[in-house]
């Protein structure tokens, strides 16, 4: 394809998934997706490809994303499907990994046939069950299983379907608002693409797929073949709410003929009694994210770019949960998946590498009811630590590396539910030194102002030992979690009285190299 005409539809198809993704955050009930942009849109081919991504979105839920459309169509097969069709899951294995994420795919179809699907997940606010946190002990205990099925068919609600959600979530009009706000945003990706088809001439754009695919994947090769060829190691070591310490360890084997990676979990932790565990699909995004960001983040992020990375770990491991292990939190151990990577390909790109930030966010859910007696239930408001110094420059702080989700700004949280803020600002020093600083963690102090208990679930981690410095660097702080000055470390909700405040004092990030 002429490289002129390539970058001119490729330009358009940029432009489709971000407005899409722009339509999904306008319209959207939840400050987690409005606001913190915790979503991820996607166009696929008529194969079920990835071939763009929207520029909003988090690792965790795009990369999932990439796989979930292929899991969709084998559940319900394309030749089934019409116009008007919206599939939708959550199912954890074949989407993002727990109940919160669901997946909603939209077909799209051009003179009476399938062209391609745009699909899109986000974090809604509520699901049933145990709600945010670890402290179930199997999946049925965390919440509403919605397995592949049609949300709207020929264009008409599924009413059974609809029923079944509203009976079984806490605010079912957030829910649905939610839900609402993705497939409008489907049915516009699906308008710009035939819009594009119109304007270029085009019956389909399986020739444009296989073009960006196939450059993404050579350019993808073509930089891991540039590598040293051999095997690496790397280890990271954390507490979880629970309190024990989990190890991910990594080797990582560079083949440089063929220009593939190999990610091996072996030696890593097994799997957790609390709902921390990972499934194979969010551990495989977060893995790829490191190698994809290191190696050349400027390429497209889609199935060719993502083709030579491959992911495995054992059967008894904390990455490769099976079921029915709890798997609500699974970003706790997930995001911190990248850092055994990260220390492994520091041994061949240290210059492209950073040190052990803070690692997953720390993710807060309150419940409650208003003085109105209105019930509430809070989406997931996150809070991260500081981030591990570069090569060449400090480490940012308060930043969410590695999901890229935004913090809810406080006042959204105080006008959307009975929450006072007592304070929020830098913990200046927790950075570890270095060469590079790492970036500095964060203060955050609450209380409610809804009059009655209230039940809080708050997943904190590293709150023994701060993330580790690269090459001769320090540690950053390790994290503190207090109610009314009392540390807690416990993995189950915590029912709360009306006055107690919470203090969360999020991790520093690694430094890097000797200071001077």
């Amino acid at each position: 394809m002429d490289g002129i005409e390539l970058e001119i539809l490729w330009s358009n198809l940029i432009s489709i998934v971000s407005e899409q993704a722009r339509a999904l955050q306008r319209v959207a009930f939840s400050p987690v997706v409005r606001e913190a942009g915790d979503l991820a849109n996607a166009l696929f081919d008529r194969r079920a490809r990835m071939v763009a991504q929207a520029v909003t979105g988090t690792p965790g839920h795009i990369n999932s994303l990439a796989a979930a459309a292929r899991n969709l169509l084998r559940e319900i097969p394309p030749e089934t499907l019409k116009p008007g069709d919206v599939l939708i899951t959550n199912d954890p294995w074949m989407s993002a990994g727990h109940f919160f994420d669901i997946t909603v795919l939209t077909p799209i179809f051009r003179k009476g046939r399938i062209i391609g699907y745009c699909g899109s997940t986000i974090h809604h606010t509520d699901i049933g069950g145990y709600g945010v946190g670890s402290g179930a002990r199997d999946i049925h205990e965390e919440g509403l299983w919605i397995p592949v099925l049609k949300l709207y068919e020929g264009g008409v609600a599924n009413a059974t379907l609809h029923a079944m959600l509203r009976r079984n979530v806490r605010t079912p009009d957030a829910l649905f608002g939610d839900l609402g706000a993705q497939v409008a945003s489907g049915r516009i990706a699906a308008e710009r693409l035939n819009l594009m088809c119109d304007r270029y001439g085009l019956d389909d754009i399986e020739e444009l797929a296989d073009e960006i695919i196939t450059r993404s994947e050579m350019a993808t090769r073509k930089a891991i073949s540039q590598l040293p060829g051999g095997t690496w190691h790397g280890e990271s070591r954390f507490d979880v709410p629970s309190g024990e310490i989990i190890t991910l360890h990594t080797a990582v084997t560079i083949d440089r003929e063929a220009g593939d990676i190999t990610i091996d979990f072996e030696g890593s932790s097994g799997p957790s009694p609390i709902g921390i565990n990972v499934v194979p699909a969010y551990t495989h995004a977060y893995a790829t994210f490191a190698v994809r960001s290191t190696l050349n983040p400027e390429l497209p992020n889609n199935f060719g770019s993502l083709a030579p990375i491959k992911v495995v770990a054992p059967d008894s491991c904390i990455v490769n949960a099976r079921y029915p292990a709890p798997v609500n939190a699974r970003h706790v151990v997930g995001m911190y998946v990248p850092f055994p990577i990260l220390k492994a390909l520091a041994h061949v790109a240290p210059e492209r590498v950073v040190a052990e930030g803070s690692g997953a966010v720390w993710t807060i859910q309150i419940q409650g009811r208003d003085r109105s007696g209105k019930p509430f239930t809070s989406s997931m408001f996150n809070y991260s630590g500081g981030m591990g110094a570069r090569a060449m420059k400090d480490g940012l702080s308060a930043i969410c590396y590695p999901t890229g989700v935004a913090a809810v700004p406080t006042e959204v949280l105080e006008a959307a539910f009975p929450i006072e803020f007592t304070c929020k600002e830098l913990a200046r020093g927790t950075g570890g030194a270095g060469r590079q600083r790492g970036g500095d963690g964060q203060i955050i102090g609450f209380r409610m102002r809804s009059g009655s208990t209230w039940l809080l679930n708050a997943i904190p981690s590293r709150l023994k030992e701060g993330p580790e410095g690269l090459d001769g660097g320090g540690n950053g702080a390790p994290g503190r979690y207090e109610i009314n000055g009392k540390p807690v470390n416990v993995a189950r909700k915590l029912e709360m009285q009306p006055d107690d405040e919470v203090l969360m004092v999020t991790p520093g990030g690694g430094g890097y190299g000797r200071a001077a």
